[in-house]
Order: C-alpha cells, then structure tokens, then sequence
C-alpha cells in the first residue's frame, strides 16, 4: 500500500493536470504524480524538468530505456521496474534485451555504448564516489560532451525518483510479480511489464 495517498486527477489543479495529460492517462501512467499532486508547484516542475530531459535528448531511446531499468533494479523501485515506455520497445527493448540486463558486460546483444553507459548508471547507482577520469575516458569513446550532459542528468533523475518511488512503496497497481515485497529483491526480468505511453 503506497505511503503518500493518491488523488485522483479530478483534484488536481487544473494546470498540473493539463500539463500532465492527466486525462489521457492510465493509473500506472498517472503513478507518483498523484502522491506529487499534493504539492502542485512541485509536481509541476517534476513534469517540467522530465519534459526538458525527454525533449532534447539525443541519446537513443534503447539506451536511455536499459539505463533506466537498470538503475530501477539498483533501487528495487518496483513500478519503475514494471513499465516499458513505448518509444523503447518501438526502438526494439524486448524482453530478451532486458534480461541481458542481469549482467550487462556480459552480454552479446548490448552495444560498447550501452554497456559504457549501464557502466556508470550502476557506479552513480551503487558507488558514485569510485567514478573517475578513466570511466569518462571509457563513456568518451560513445559519447559527446552534450549527451554526457544528458546521461548524467538521465540517470540522476532516475536514481534520485526511482529511490523516492521505492521509499513511497506505490505497488498496488503492477503486476503481481511486482507486488510482494516478502519474495526479497525483484528485477526488471521478473514479471509481465506494462507498455506505456
């Protein structure tokens, strides 16, 4: 059972809920955003800020989406770990990609690329202090300074959200592989995901 109460979008402010296409949306899509709802001003610039990061980014949807579950398995967020954005599994992360996930480095089907990436979502995720010169000289190999910029602040977000999303505990949604906390730790490879928008 989720720690901070839902509303309902009918009690959102009128802004927040336009902003968030609140109506167009399914309650997993709807997901923190009704707990952040308590606070419009704030909810409003969540959306804002994950607008601005999705809008500009050039980084490809694959990566941007593996970084994310990734990170969602560090956090043990389990609504993070539950969903698939639609724009990744149309840029092909199936479910086979997202198994390889379990050991990235060593997988046959990830690029150089994204390995370099889940590299250092999982040292910003786990070890964020033992990050050096030599994994950005790694990430410089795949990367621009512009989408190091983006990767930074991708997996930033998903790290600090995807945390808040596990501590709010908001379960009661996902599929049931998701739901029980007593079966220990859950992965991204656990269950049936949820396509979203």
């Amino acid at each position: 059972m989720s720690r901070i109460s839902k509303l309902d979008p009918s009690q959102w402010d009128d802004d927040l809920r336009s902003q968030f296409h609140a109506d167009q949306a399914t309650a997993l899509e709807l997901g923190v955003m009704r707990m952040f709802a308590h606070r419009p001003a704030i909810a409003k610039g969540i959306v804002a800020l994950g607008s601005g990061i999705k809008t500009d980014m050039t980084l490809p949807p694959r990566l941007v989406e593996l970084v994310r579950l990734r990170i969602a398995f560090h956090n043990q967020c389990r609504s993070c770990m539950a969903i698939r954005y639609r724009e990744a599994v149309d840029a092909g992360v199936n479910e086979a990609l997202v198994c390889s996930l379990e050991k990235p480095m060593e997988a046959p089907d990830l690029t150089a690329a994204e390995k370099a990436a889940l590299a250092y979502g999982d040292r910003f995720a786990t070890d964020h202090l033992s990050i050096d010169d030599t994994l950005f000289e790694e990430l410089r190999q795949h990367f621009s300074e512009q989408q190091l910029v983006e990767l930074g602040v991708w997996v930033a977000f998903c790290v600090g959200f995807g945390r808040l999303g596990a501590v709010w505990d908001m379960t009661e949604e996902l599929p049931t592989a998701y739901q029980d906390r007593s079966s220990g730790p859950v992965t991204p490879w656990s269950g049936e995901p949820v396509v979203v928008r």
